[in-house]
C-alpha cells in the first residue's frame, strides 16, 4: 500500500514535471502562469503548487519578482567533466544496494518526457518510482521513464532485485550504451524528507540521466534525489602533457583557470560513494 509520504512525493513529482515542461519551452525571462492558474489547471492545492515552485526557485530554475509574478531564470553555466574524445568510466558505488518499489505504472509520455525520449507525447511510457537503499538505509528516490514498447513485461521483481541494466539486457534485449548525466545541488522537500528519513531542507544531489542504446535511441530518462549527508560524487582526473587539446576557453571545476591551459585533462572517471 502506498504510504502518505510516498504519495506526497508522487504528487509533487507530477507538479514538478509540469512546471519543468513550461520552463523548457520558454526562454530566460519569460513569464509563467500564476500560482492560482496553475493550481486550478493541475487540480492541486495552492500550498502544493507553491511548494513545488519554491523548489524550482531554490534550484535556480524560476525567479519570483514581487508584484510581477514568476519568470524563467537565466540559463545556468554548464561544465562538462570530460571532453568528447576522452574515456569515461563509472565504477559501481560502494555498499550493498537494494530497491523498494513505490510505483510502477504505464502513463502517457507528455510533452517534456516525450522530448527526452524522442517519442510522441501520446506514447506510452513505463513510469517507475523507487526508493534506493544502501545496507538498508534510504539513500535516494528515483523517478524513471522507459518507452513501454521496449519493456512490455517489466516486472516489479526486476526493479527491486539486481541491476536494472542487467535485466534490460538479459530479459528485454535492451543494450544500454551511453548516458548523459547532470548533477546539481538541491534540498529535500517535506515529502522526500519523510521517505528518506532526513530533516526537511536537508542538502541533496539532483541527478538527471538520459540513457541511449547501441543504436543511439533513448531507452531511459531518470532523475533522482540523493541524500547529501550520505552520498557524494568523486571524480578522478588524469592529467598529462600528452592530452588531446581542449577548447582554449575551457575551465575545469576545482582546477584554477590557467593551471592546465593546454588541454591537459585527458580522462575522467566518476564514482558514487555512499557513506
Amino acid at each position: 500500500m502506498e504510504s502518505s509520504s510516498s504519495g506526497a512525493v508522487l504528487k509533487r513529482e507530477r507538479v514538478r514535471e509540469f512546471l519543468l515542461g513550461l520552463i523548457e519551452v520558454r526562454r530566460p525571462g519569460d513569464a509563467i502562469p500564476s500560482e492560482r492558474t496553475l493550481s486550478a489547471e493541475l487540480g492541486v492545492s495552492r500550498p502544493t503548487l507553491r511548494a513545488a515552485v519554491d523548489e524550482l526557485v531554490a534550484t535556480g530554475q524560476l525567479v519570483r519578482e514581487h508584484g510581477r509574478g514568476m519568470f524563467v531564470a537565466p540559463a545556468k553555466i554548464t561544465q562538462e567533466l570530460v571532453s568528447d574524445d576522452a574515456a569515461f568510466a563509472v565504477p559501481r558505488a560502494g555498499g550493498a544496494w537494494s530497491s523498494r518499489l513505490l510505483r510502477l505504472d504505464t502513463i502517457r509520455a507528455g510533452a517534456r518526457i516525450g522530448r527526452k525520449l524522442r517519442v510522441s507525447p501520446a506514447a506510452e511510457v513505463i513510469y517507475i518510482a523507487r526508493l534506493r537503499l544502501v545496507d538498508g538505509t534510504p539513500i535516494a528516490i528515483e523517478h524513471l521513464h522507459i518507452p513501454a514498447d521496449l519493456v512490455p513485461s517489466l516486472s516489479p521483481r526486476e526493479l527491486e532485485a539486481g541491476d536494472l541494466y542487467d535485466h534490460l539486457r538479459e530479459h528485454h534485449q535492451v543494450h544500454v550504451d551511453q548516458a548523459v548525466q547532470s548533477i546539481e545541488p538541491t534540498v529535500v522537500n517535506e515529502a522526500e524528507a519523510g521517505v528518506l528519513d532526513v530533516p526537511v531542507l536537508s542538502p541533496a544531489l539532483l541527478i538527471e540521466r538520459l540513457t541511449t542504446d547501441t543504436a543511439g535511441h533513448p531507452v531511459e530518462y531518470v532523475h533522482s534525489v540523493y541524500r547529501g549527508d550520505r552520498y557524494r560524487i568523486v571524480s578522478r582526473l588524469a592529467l598529462g602533457a600528452t592530452a588531446p587539446h581542449s577548447r582554449p576557453e575551457s575551465h575545469h571545476p576545482g582546477i584554477p583557470p590557467g593551471d592546465f591551459a593546454h588541454g591537459d585533462i585527458i580522462t575522467s572517471s566518476t564514482t558514487g560513494d555512499a557513506r
